[in-house]
C-alpha cells in the first residue's frame, strides 16, 4: 500500500496542492514554519478522519475560507483507491471512490493504514495515562475492523453507568435492573476490549525490545500493560469482574463515577526494569516511543495484509549519524516512508535505493535531485 498522490485545497496554509508522491522514500525539506508538519497531518487525517494535533475539525480549515478539501489516490496490490474528506464549518463528508461513507468506522476500516511518528509523540510516555489510552485506541482502530464499534459501545455505556452512579450518590431515584444490566453490557464491553489491548502490546514487545537495541544498543526494553479490570489467573473473568463492581458499588457511588475499567488502563514502558517515564532520558524516551511505533509495522502486515504508510515528522533532529543510520535501516524499500527535516545535508541518501526529494517554502513544494550535494529542479 503506499500514497500516489496527494492533493490539498485550503487546508492549513496550503491554497492548492498536488504531489506525486514515490512509492519508497519521499524526504520533504525546509524551515520551520512551512508546511512540513501540515503537509503529514493531512495524510494522517486522509487515513483516520482526525488530526493528530487537534481536536477541531475547523482549525484544519485555511484561514479567511470556508471549507477545505484532502484527497489521495492509495495503490494497493496493483488497485488505485481514491479518498476524499471534505471539510465546511458544519460538517465533515467521507468519500471513497466518490461514494459517501456515513459511518466513520467503515471508512477507517476500508481507508489507509498510517504509522506516524512526530515530536509530540514523547507525550506517550511524559504525557497523562489518557495519551496511552489514545495510543492504543487508535492504533487498534486501524489493526482490528470491530474494535472502534466496541470502544464506541463502551463509552456509552460507561456514559450511562456514570450517570446512574452520580444519580445514586445525590440519593435520587433509579432503576437498580436496568443498572444491573448496563453494568453486565459493560462488562462484556470491557473484557473484549483488555483482550485486544493485551495482545496488542504482547505483539509489540515480540518486535520493539530488538528495534530498540538495534537503534540504542541497549538491550532489555519492554512495554506493559496495566489495567484493573481483570486478574490474568481467574478463569471466569466476567463474573470475577462483575463480584467486583459488587464489593465496591459503595465506592463508586461515593465517587459517583465507574472506577474499574478500560478507562483506567495504563502503559508503562521500562527499560532494565527502570521505569522510562521516571529514570529515562529525553533520548531514551524518544527512542522507545520510535521503536514502538517502528514494531507496529509487522502487525499492519499480519492483521490487514499490508504494509502501512510510515509518517516521520523531524525523526532525525537531535540524533548522532550512528543513531540516524540504524534508523535508515528499518526503512525498507517496501514500505511507503514520508520524511520530513530542516536538514536534508544529514541524511545519508545514498542508503536509500528510491527517494524522492521534495523542497518546501511557504506551502509550496518543488521536487529536486541531489547531485553530488547540488540541488537542481526535476520535472
Amino acid at each position: 500500500m503506499y500514497l500516489e498522490r496527494l492533493e490539498l485545497q485550503n487546508f492549513r496554509n496550503y491554497d492548492y496542492l498536488n504531489i506525486k508522491l514515490n512509492s519508497h522514500v519521499n524526504i520533504i525539506y525546509g524551515n520551520n514554519a512551512q508546511g512540513k508538519t501540515n503537509l503529514l497531518e493531512s495524510i494522517y487525517v486522509l487515513g483516520l478522519t482526525r488530526s493528530h494535533l487537534l481536536h477541531l475539525d475547523n482549525n484544519l480549515i485555511k484561514i479567511g475560507t470556508n471549507f477545505c478539501k484532502i484527497k489521495g489516490s492509495i495503490k494497493k496490490n496493483k488497485i488505485t483507491t481514491k479518498y476524499e474528506i471534505d471539510y465546511n464549518l458544519d460538517k465533515k463528508t467521507l468519500k471513497i471512490d466518490k461514494q459517501e461513507i456515513k459511518k466513520i468506522s467503515d471508512y477507517i476500516n476500508n481507508s489507509l493504514n498510517i504509522i506516524i511518528f512526530y515530536p509530540e509523540d514523547l507525550e506517550i510516555i511524559k504525557g497523562s495515562p489518557n495519551n496511552r489510552r489514545n495510543f492504543l485506541n487508535i492504533e487498534l482502530s486501524q489493526l482490528s475492523n470491530n474494535y472502534l464499534k466496541i470502544l464506541n459501545e463502551f463509552n456509552k455505556l460507561l456514559k450511562i453507568r456514570n450517570e446512574y452512579l452520580k444519580k445514586m450518590s445525590k440519593n435520587q431515584e433509579y432503576n437498580k435492573t436496568y443498572f444491573e444490566i448496563i453494568t453486565n453490557y459493560f462488562v462484556d464491553k470491557s473484557l473484549l476490549i483488555y483482550k485486544m489491548r493485551k495482545k496488542f502490546v504482547d505483539k509489540l514487545n515480540e518486535n520493539c525490545e530488538k528495534i530498540f537495541y538495534e537503534i540504542t544498543k541497549l538491550s532489555g526494553f519492554k512495554i506493559q500493560y496495566i489495567n484493573n479490570f481483570s486478574d490474568e489467573n481467574i478463569i471466569d473473568k466476567k463474573q470475577f469482574m462483575l463480584d467486583k463492581f459488587t464489593k465496591n458499588i459503595n465506592k463508586e457511588i461515593k465517587f459517583g463515577s465507574t472506577l474499574y475499567g478500560p478507562h483506567r488502563d495504563e502503559l508503562e514502558f521500562f527499560l532494565n526494569d527502570k521505569n522510562i517515564k521516571l529514570y529515562g532520558s529525553q533520548g531514551q524516551k524518544r527512542m522507545a516511543v520510535l521503536s514502538m511505533k517502528l514494531a507496529e509495522i509487522p502487525l499492519f502486515e499480519q492483521f490487514k495484509n499490508s504494509k502501512p504508510i510510515l509518517l516521520l515528522d523531524d525523526v532525525f533532529s537531535e540524533l548522532d549519524d550512528t543513531k540516524k543510520n540504524n534508523i535508515i535501516k528499518y526503512l525498507a524499500d517496501d514500505i511507503q516512508v514520508i520524511i520530513t527535516t530542516t536538514e536534508i545535508k544529514k541524511i545519508n541518501k545514498k542508503k536509500f535505493s528510491s527517494v524522492n526529494i521534495f523542497k518546501i517554502k511557504e506551502g509550496k513544494i518543488i521536487k529536486t535531485e541531489e547531485v553530488e550535494g547540488n540541488e537542481r529542479k526535476s520535472l
